[in-house]
């Protein structure tokens, strides 16, 4: 099994490509709240980890004050890590993230992340995931997505299928002038929210 606990430690490390990539993830988090309608933001995220994504965003950003919702993680260290830092209103849920009755209560949200999901499953998965966007995400909210760019490059394949969910893309962004292989996407949800059913499995982890 993966220690995610010393996974994460990567994330400390300046100019590594996980540190990168989670600079542009956060910036992509704070131009979604930028144009977030005034008024409560709901988010959620999936495999939240310890929320290094988005908690430290909520901490400085003039709406994070505006932004409740739901983190799920599995693994019980990364929750209470997450939990230590996660302001009032935002509560840690550990559960399995691969299922959509994790995210009965919070969705539809206006800011979904999907960050460090795509690259541990299925390409049929991936495919299922996105699909279900439109169910988990209010009209006009935004998706942040990850996945890396080593071969096979699915990322074009998902591009399109996030697409073809009403996705309209915002940003897409790669570590290639680094030499590295990370790339993180954004998009705001053009179609109107779809019936949410809390009985989909979505997702399993390959680790």
């Amino acid at each position: 099994m993966t220690d995610w606990a010393r996974w994460h430690a990567a994330y400390d490390e300046p100019g590594s490509s996980y540190a990168r990539r989670l600079a542009v993830v956060q910036e992509q988090i704070g131009l979604a709240l930028d144009r977030a309608a005034p008024g409560p933001v709901g988010l959620l995220s999936l495999c939240a980890g310890q929320g290094r994504d988005v908690l430290p965003v909520l901490a400085v950003h003039p709406r994070g004050g505006d932004v409740g919702g739901r983190l799920v993680e599995l693994d019980p260290g990364l929750c209470a890590t997450a939990r230590a830092a996660a302001p009032p209103g935002v509560e840690v849920v550990q559960g399995d993230a691969g299922t959509t009755a994790a995210c009965a209560g919070a969705v539809p949200a206006d800011l979904l992340l999907l960050c460090g999901i795509f690259g541990n499953i299925s390409d049929g998965d991936i495919a299922r995931t996105i699909g279900a966007v439109p169910s988990l995400l209010a009209t006009g909210g935004t998706v942040v997505w990850t996945r890396h760019t080593g071969d096979p490059d699915i990322t074009p394949r998902a591009r399109a299928w996030f697409a073809a969910a009403g996705v309209a893309e915002t940003a897409f962004v790669t570590g290639r002038r680094h030499g590295q292989r990370w790339a993180v996407g954004a998009g705001t949800q053009q179609a109107r929210t779809s019936s949410f059913r809390a009985d989909q499995r979505l997702f399993t982890f390959f680790r």
